[in-house]
């Protein structure tokens, strides 16, 4: 079964003005992980837009992504729904067009009790022959799967991991505790990714690695190690871009910073819109802290 491990790019679905999906920027962007070290990219995820991507978009684009980076770097599909039957569907496209693993996101809006997200997993998992990783991230989809529902789910053998967006360091120590050995842990808060990876994590799949992919990568490497100084040292001038990356609902301010940094036009679909005249400043005071702009 494959291992992830370190720096995985949450990626962008780079747009035009009018909101149709960018392919030549998202050669662009796919190359720039590959050439700064990132370990891994998930595709139509949250930061992905996939709430906004049609059936066709959406498989089209895992599609586009594997057969453009060709094996030169694993691919994540994003594949969450509140419908099971339609996650079902989207894990299906993934593994048809080569994706390395899928990455579901709790059923949201509906509110599932846990044995009805033990089931959605479960019904995903035996119904694709595909490496799984589970997604929490309660702040957005008003579900939260418990530290006890990952510990039935982790015995699952194609169910490798969990994002765990939460930011809670506890909840970590506590899922360690209580699942299989060979579970994998990621964390989906950029804030705390170091000391989450120091705490055992695996890495993280991370917002700031779109605008920051080689010290991000070298930050999350480092813990690995268990240099905390040096995962540390590498971490501080990015910790105002975490922060800023968050002014407004994610990915407005990254897809914002990336555009700013000349990777891709402002494009984005409603109902998000473009990052506000308030929040500029922020941002790209924030770029130039961490040394990807040139102060003006």
């Amino acid at each position: 079964m494959i291992s992830f491990r370190g720096s995985m790019v949450a990626i962008v679905t780079p747009m035009t003005l009018d909101g149709a999906v960018d392919y030549t920027a998202f050669e662009r962007l796919l190359d720039f992980h590959i050439n700064n070290e990132t370990a891994a990219i998930c595709i139509a995820g949250t930061t992905g837009e996939s709430s906004t991507l049609d059936y066709d978009e959406h498989c089209n684009l895992i599609k586009y992504g594997v057969d453009y980076v060709k094996g030169r770097i694993p691919i994540i599909a994003g594949t969450g729904s509140n419908s099971t039957r339609e996650a079902i569907e989207l894990t299906r496209c993934a593994k048809q067009y080569g994706a390395d693993a899928a990455l579901l996101v709790t059923p949201y809006y509906n509110k599932p009790t846990q044995e009805g997200l033990y089931l959605h997993y479960k019904s995903v998992a035996e119904s694709v022959d595909l490496p799984i990783m589970l997604y929490n991230v309660p702040g957005r989809t008003a579900v939260d799967l418990l530290p006890e529902t990952v510990a039935r789910l982790s015995h699952i053998p194609n169910i490798i991991g969990i994002k765990d967006a939460t930011g809670n360091l506890d909840r970590l120590t506590q899922m360690k505790g209580i699942c299989s050995p060979s579970f994998e842990f990621y964390t989906g808060d950029d804030a705390t990714a170091v000391a989450f990876i120091l705490l055992g994590g695996h890495g993280g799949i991370s917002v700031t690695a779109n605008v920051a992919p080689l010290a991000v990568s070298r930050a999350y490497e480092a813990a690995l190690r268990g240099d905390a100084n040096k995962a540390r040292e590498i971490d501080a001038p990015l910790q105002s871009l975490h922060k800023a990356l968050f002014v407004e609902a994610n990915p407005i301010p990254v897809k914002w910073a990336l555009a700013r940094m000349n990777m891709i036009e402002n494009g984005i679909r409603l109902p998000l819109t473009v990052l506000s005249a308030a929040y500029h400043d922020v941002v790209e005071a924030a770029l130039v802290k961490a040394n990807l702009l040139a102060s003006r």
